[in-house]
């Protein structure tokens, strides 16, 4: 493709389209076509984003309510790249906003139907690098714009202490799995509280992290300004070993320029001082 276009081409193509252009007005509109195809141009070299995750790598499965008590669980199934790492031996559970390549994506409503993404969030790659084992989505609010555990288009998701009362949300399932053991850690989003809310709900630890310490790429977001990733753990300590694997600049999400990362785990023995 041309990365220039000159006046008189400029004019006939306006002729085409039943315009008249004087000269001026046609070097005008060539120099700002081809400032425009100039940067078309500069995209275009761009590499394209792969080699995608094989989507066949391990398959996720909709649990029964047997399986599935309290209805936290969107899918299951397991997913293992590495036995070394920071993280292994240990299992995640994700935020069904959160992208994992071949698993389905809801985020708590049925508009996307059975939409599986073809690539992983930022995150993802991050805690299969550190061997961690993701063992399934939760379930979150619908379109995670609620603090109850109750609109859901799968349905009620119920706390895990008392069934009849509320597992806050929207990071609601995350919340739950974590608090009952059936993952060891999981990855929430926040944006007015949808982390700390249900981790207060059910008794475990919820972080929302700095604005831009953790990469935002390949997450089902609300608006730029108040998008949040955070590590929810049923200890502190497992919360800072997590945010550490998660945290860090990712070179493609924008919220992300300046973001400082610190040494979380060495930091918890030290004086508030």
């Amino acid at each position: 493709m041309t990365n220039s276009l000159d006046a008189g081409t400029c004019a006939s193509i306006a002729a085409e389209l039943g315009f008249e252009l004087d000269a001026a007005d046609a070097a005008r509109y060539a120099a700002l076509a081809s400032a425009t195809l100039q940067s078309i141009g500069l995209l275009e070299l761009l590499p394209l984003p792969g080699p995608w995750p094989d989507p066949e790598r391990t398959s996720w499965h909709r649990p029964s309510t047997a399986e599935n008590p309290l209805g936290a669980w969107h899918v299951r199934g397991e997913l293992r790249t590495r036995s070394e790492g920071a993280l292994a031996g240990r299992t995640v559970a994700l935020k069904d906003n959160v992208l994992l390549a071949g698993a389905p994506l809801a985020n708590g409503s049925t508009i996307l139907g059975d939409y599986r993404p073809r690539e992983d969030a930022t995150i993802i790659t991050r805690m299969l690098a550190a061997g961690a084992t993701i063992v399934g989505k939760t379930v979150c609010e619908a379109y995670c714009f609620s603090a109850g555990s109750h609109t859901s288009a799968s349905g009620v998701v119920r706390n895990p202490h008392d069934p009849e009362r509320s597992a806050g949300g929207s990071s609601t399932g995350c919340a739950v799995v974590v608090a009952t053991g059936e993952a060891d850690m999981a990855i929430g989003c926040d944006q007015g509280g949808s982390i700390r809310l249900p981790a207060a709900f059910c008794g475990i630890v919820g972080l929302k992290p700095t604005w831009g310490l953790v990469p935002y790429t390949g997450i089902l977001g609300m608006n730029f300004t108040v998008d949040h990733a955070g590590p929810m753990t049923r200890n502190v300590a497992d919360n800072a070993l997590l945010l550490e694997i998660i945290a860090g600049p990712d070179g493609q999400d924008p919220r992300q320029h300046g973001a400082r990362v610190g040494e979380y785990r060495a930091a918890l023995g030290e004086p508030l001082e």
